[in-house]
């Protein structure tokens, strides 16, 4: 018989009640008893908790947090969103198998598409993330183990028609896995509109202070997600209980954050649009955005997101002396924080493609992409506007 919890010193210092805020079980292991034997020998130990690397009840409870906003029955914490997605790819991937993937992704996205998993036998076509016809097309050809895209582009800010995709995709048998990360779900759940996983990074807007490093996968499919959690467990891609109880702690007003500033966007969107200097303005909630005819309405039915997307006159060169005039808003890579922050593609997130591939997938010269914080539209807008007055002298 183990020891009583009195007898160890600080075991007996437990809560008689449940506490409001989930407990950070800073801890790499828990005591085994019958019942942890029994799951580890019949399951691998995916159900009970016992080690930290397979199960912590603080990083389950801000999985469960989130797989509640995704309409998921099932979600599982990562220790990073690439880490979500190379491993949810992983997992439905084998030598010899197809991907049918979006050529408009995050810059480490494409490594992994074009470098990585062809190394491992992976034949992987890429299509415009907004020609549905071309999607239907690859996927009637190539007949996809899987079709994995964003559902919304980075920096272009265009929508994938995930119903659409979707249908086409389970024609063939293949599993359909969206990264959610841009859009969030508040203002979008993949998962309803025919998606089988759904992946964000949660460093972004679901904990939204930019202070954690975090990725979540859900899904409503059990056996997917015990099979996405071995590859977990296998390669190591746990997350800290610390950094998950961030993630709780920052999902606690993920809505009334995301609400003000998707609100501020359009805001911003619509009056850039009107500054000299500034050749286009991309944001889904205008009614001159590409997709807002047919695919917003479908894909993004509730709010049109917190990103916005600047076109300056005068290409990169300008955009970077603009960015760099800016006071308020923070030049600096992600989003999703409560501070506005601005990036340049070309010298960033899409840093390692050549300026034709960037112009190839929709990158033009001078854009400037604008994750919208909690200052308000008034201060954003004028900060914006003297960075732009000073950066034509």
């Amino acid at each position: 018989m183990p020891p009583s919890a009195a007898s160890r010193p600080g075991r007996a210092y437990t809560a008689r009640t449940y506490p409001v805020v989930p407990p950070i079980y800073q801890t790499t292991t828990f005591e085994l008893d019958d019942r942890a034997y029994q799951d580890i020998q019949g399951t691998g130990g995916l159900h009970e908790t016992w080690y930290s690397r397979f199960s912590n009840p603080t990083v389950q409870a801000a999985a469960d947090a989130i797989a509640a906003l995704e309409a998921a029955d099932h979600g599982m914490m990562t220790a990073s969103g690439m880490a979500a997605i190379a491993t949810s790819l992983i997992t439905h991937l084998t030598v010899g198998d197809t991907l049918v993937a979006s050529r408009q992704v995050y810059g480490d996205t494409g490594d992994l598409l074009e470098r990585d998993l062809p190394r491992l036998g992976i034949e992987v076509v890429r299509v415009d993330a907004w020609d549905t016809d071309g999607w239907q097309r690859a996927i009637a050809e190539h007949r996809p183990t899987v079709v994995f895209g964003e559902t919304l582009s980075n920096p272009q800010l265009r929508l994938w028609d995930i119903p659409t995709v979707a249908a086409a995709a389970h024609e063939v048998g293949a599993t359909v896995i969206v990264d959610n990360t841009f859009a969030t779900p508040h203002c979008t759940r993949p998962l309803e509109l025919g998606a089988d996983v759904v992946m964000n990074s949660a460093t972004k807007f679901l904990a939204g202070h930019s202070d954690v490093v975090a990725g979540v996968v859900c899904t409503n499919d059990i056996a997917v997600m015990e099979a996405m959690q071995r590859r977990m467990i296998t390669f190591g891609g746990c997350l800290d209980p610390h950094a998950a109880y961030l993630v709780w702690r920052g999902l606690q007003t993920f809505p009334v954050r995301l609400a003000e500033a998707c609100r501020t966007a359009v805001e911003v969107a619509d009056t850039m649009a009107e500054e000299p200097g500034v050749t286009g303005v991309v944001h889904p909630g205008r009614d001159d955005h590409p997709d807002a005819a047919g695919v917003v309405p479908r894909v993004m039915p509730e709010s049109a997101g917190a990103m916005v997307t600047l076109v300056l006159e005068g290409g990169d060169d300008r955009a970077l002396t603009v960015i760099r005039r800016l006071e308020l808003a923070a030049e600096a890579t992600s989003l999703g924080g409560v501070e506005t922050l601005a990036s340049l593609p070309f010298n960033s997130s899409h840093f390692n493609m050549s300026p034709e591939a960037r112009f190839e997938a929709g990158i033009l010269p001078g854009m400037l992409r604008l994750s919208i914080g909690l200052e308000g539209a008034d201060r954003i807008v004028a900060d914006l506007r003297q960075a732009l007055r000073d950066g034509d002298r």
